[in-house]
This record gives structure tokens, sequence and C-alpha cells, in this order.
């Protein structure tokens, strides 16, 4: 692996059973930067996301994060990694310091070592009046900040956004996308995935576009808006994968789902 990457892949390919969900991709992230992954509904970036994040194991093909091979070495790949999934991971009825502090002692740190560090992040996303309150009395945007900090409480060096403002008002995105800046100038790696065309082009350094499981353009925003004479990042993307909608139905249907409406 290159010195100057966290991640590479090399023809990294996903398949479930005849379907080609990743489809022979590379990808190189240099360290320090925000790399934006972008495409449609089932375009293959979750996918890519899930094997880079040792969730899933690939078909075919390598990737190496942090300088570990994500199959051979997973558990080390775990440890230099950070994931804020769009899914809120915390437990509703605890507090936000109980949370962390659970979800540290996942990590085996120190218990002093992670209370300090719990003081700090909580401090950082402008939480600590809140502390003792249960999560589930959260606002939205209280919650994916807890959300981010979850996942740096082990300060990993690379961390993979997973729509972080999706549903947020107006100031919480503002404050999610500073602290991305921020954690950007503290040296951390961030693999950022969004639907938000200008959110991408504000924060990310480079951009791949992904659809039907292949990489299809990978440059700086400005270099792909000047590639495509597009005005905007909106307008690439559309121009590289096309304005139909991309709708899907599944015959399953969750449990959970079904009961809470009866």
């Amino acid at each position: 692996m290159d010195s100057d990457f966290a991640i590479e892949t090399h023809g990294l390919t996903k398949r479930f059973n005849t379907f080609t969900a990743v489809d022979h991709i590379d990808l190189n992230v240099r360290k320090g930067e925000i790399y934006g992954f972008l495409g449609p509904n089932g375009a293959g970036k979750s996918t890519t996301i899930r094997m880079l994040c040792t969730l899933l194991t690939p078909t075919s093909g390598s990737a190496e994060v942090a300088g570990y091979d994500i199959v051979r070495q997973a558990n080390e790949v775990r440890k230099k990694i950070g994931l804020v999934s769009e899914k809120l991971i915390m437990y509703p009825r605890l507090t936000a310091f109980e949370n962390l502090m659970f979800f540290g002692s996942l990590y085996e740190m120190d218990q002093d070592l992670l209370r300090r560090r719990v003081g700090e992040l909580l401090d950082m996303v402008q939480l600590t009046p809140f502390k003792d309150k249960p999560v589930g009395g959260y606002s939205s945007g209280m919650r994916q900040r807890l959300n981010v900090i979850r996942a740096l409480l082990h300060d990993p060096e690379i961390i993979f956004l997973d729509e972080p403002t999706m549903a947020l008002d107006p100031q919480s995105t503002r404050f999610v996308r500073d602290l991305i800046k921020e954690l950007k100038e503290m040296g951390h790696t961030i693999v950022l995935t969004t639907h938000i065309m200008e959110e991408a082009d504000e924060l990310s350094d480079r951009i791949s576009i992904i659809d039907h499981g292949k990489i299809i353009a990978t440059d700086t925003p400005q270099g792909l808006k000047n590639k495509y004479k597009a005005n905007n990042l909106l307008d690439v993307f559309l121009t590289l994968t096309g304005r139909e909608l991309r709708d899907s139905a599944s015959e399953r249907v969750p449990m959970r789902r079904v009961m809470g409406r009866i």
C-alpha cells in the first residue's frame, strides 16, 4: 500500500448471487483528505463502505484500510476506523454520558482516559449541559452530534460519515459541516457519503461517483464541474447518472414495522 493513502482498493468486487453490487472498483483515498463518495440509490456505495468497514466480505479483489487488509486483518482495521451511520446507534434510556462510557468500554479503553475523552468530546459538540439527560429526549440535531462523537471515542485515523446531515435543521447542518472540517484539521481522513450535492461540493477535497457498481468519475469538485461544463455538482451528477428515478420495493417487510401499525 502506498504510504500516502489511507485507503486503497484493487478490483474490489461484491456479488450477491447473480447480482454484482460492486464491480472491480479501484479507490485511492489520500491521508488527511475529505473524500466524497457519491451515487444514486442502489449504485453500490453503501456496499463499498460496508466492505471497507469489514462488515461485508468481498467476493474478489482487495482493499487496505490504514495499512491493513480488510479480510486478513479485519480486527486491526476496526481499531483504526470510526463509522457514523445514518441510523442512530444509541440507547435512548441511557444518558449521553452513559452511552459514551458504554461504547468506549467496547474498545477496552482505560476508564480514566475514557472519562476524559468523553468530557472533551461532549464539550466539542456543545452537549455537556445535557450529558445527564436521556438520549431519547434529545432533538435530532443533538442525537446526530452525539452519534458523531461516539465514533471518535478511540481517536480513529479514518472516519466514515454516512449521510451525516440527513433530516437536520439548518443550524444543526451547519454545525455538523463545520465539525467535519475541524476533524480534517485535526488530521483525520474522512470518507463522506451524502445525497446533498452542495454539501459534497463544500466539504470534499476529491469526489468519486459510483453507478451500477462501477466508478464513473473521480476528481476535485471543481475539476468535475470544469470537465462536464456544469455550474454545479448536481448537474455533473445528473449528467453522469441520468435523471431516471431509482425506485425499488422489497417483498420483505420488517415485522416490527408491521406490528407498529396494528
